[in-house]
């Protein structure tokens, strides 16, 4: 154990080589008795500080404009989010009690995704500690997501010029049907989704490809699933952006998933999504998606692994950091 501690830290210098994107009021919306496990974020950036992480790591992100915004949505939707007037079966597609502290949530998410997409094409490599809401449509949100933080922050990242081709790596357990139905109007996305089959949404959208998995399947379907498409699909495309979205929710103990994917099956799908990015050199924001574990420590570790698997990829980083977050006490698959 020793020594694989010592090689993972052979990989790292003096700081941390990428940057966080993070916001307290990420978590200060209340939700009331809801499933949406809104305290994972803040729970994720304390564990984070606890291990290490400095104020200097994290990236305050802004909120999204109305000029983004209306990158994706429609105007008219824009404008009833912002004032408050979505319909009663707007409100009921959405499934979260509306209130203008989610609009801000909201705006705030899509922001970080937007500044998660900048900062990875600026230094190759960026972690956002939240985003991941592809479900929304452009006239609708639905199934937790208001807006679609994904889409508006490659539409921007386009718009601007900075990408000519980009990547979606879907990993939650949940196809992103918003995001599949937005970018198959566009060529210059393509669109990857590994999730539950038998789940939600009812009616799936076309992603450029969809690899389905069904009720009971484990970690073997899932890695053998996923394992022919990269780093294949990268190498193929040649994306200038890829945002993966590393969904905490295919996880067996998951409230939402019928899935039996284990903790060390979704490090694997991380190192795997990750690592051949990197090698490739092809900028990457990593967003946290969805997770819903009756155990909110058990969301937060995984979505942690993914952390640890995105320092693990750099070639410099601290020293201190990476001792504490990869410890001898710590299994390490």
């Amino acid at each position: 154990m020793a020594d694989l501690v010592e090689s993972v830290l052979s990989l790292f210098n003096t700081r941390l080589p990428f940057k966080f994107i993070y916001t307290n009021e990420y978590w200060m919306v209340d939700l009331g008795p809801h499933i949406f496990p809104i305290k994972k974020y803040r729970m994720l950036y304390e564990k984070l500080i606890a291990r290490g992480a400095r104020p200097e790591d994290f990236i305050r992100p802004e909120p999204a404009s109305d000029d983004d915004l209306r990158l994706v949505h429609t105007a008219d939707y824009v404008n009833k989010v912002l004032t408050g007037t979505l319909s009663s079966l707007e409100l009921q597609a959405l499934e979260m009690p509306f209130s203008s502290q989610l609009v801000q949530f909201f705006l705030l998410m899509t922001g970080g995704t937007i500044k998660a997409a900048e900062e990875a094409l600026r230094t190759g490599l960026s972690v956002h500690l939240g985003g991941g809401f592809h479900h929304a449509f452009p006239d609708h949100g639905e199934g937790f997501c208001l807006f679609n933080d994904v889409a508006i922050a490659l539409e921007k990242m386009k718009k601007e010029g900075r990408i000519n081709r980009a990547m979606i790596v879907d990993g939650d357990l949940h196809q992103g049907n918003g995001t599949a139905y937005f970018f198959g109007k566009r060529d210059y996305v393509f669109t990857f989704s590994i999730h539950q089959m038998d789940n939600y949404p009812s009616y799936k959208q076309a992603s450029s490809l969809d690899v389905e998995l069904h009720s009971g399947d484990s970690d073997e379907a899932y890695l053998t699933a996923l394992q022919p498409h990269f780093p294949r699909l990268y190498e193929e495309y040649k994306p200038d952006l890829v945002i993966y979205i590393a969904g905490a929710d295919p996880y067996q103990n998951d409230l939402l998933s019928g899935l039996d994917i284990s903790s060390a099956g979704l490090k694997k799908r991380d190192r795997l999504i990750i690592e051949q990015a990197r090698r490739l050199k092809i900028p990457l924001a990593i967003v946290l998606g969805g997770g819903y574990a009756d155990r909110i420590e058990e969301t937060v570790e995984i979505h942690f692994n993914t952390v640890k698997e995105a320092i693990r990829t750099r070639r410099k980083g601290p020293q201190q950091l990476v001792t504490s977050l990869i410890s001898p006490k710590q299994k390490i698959s």
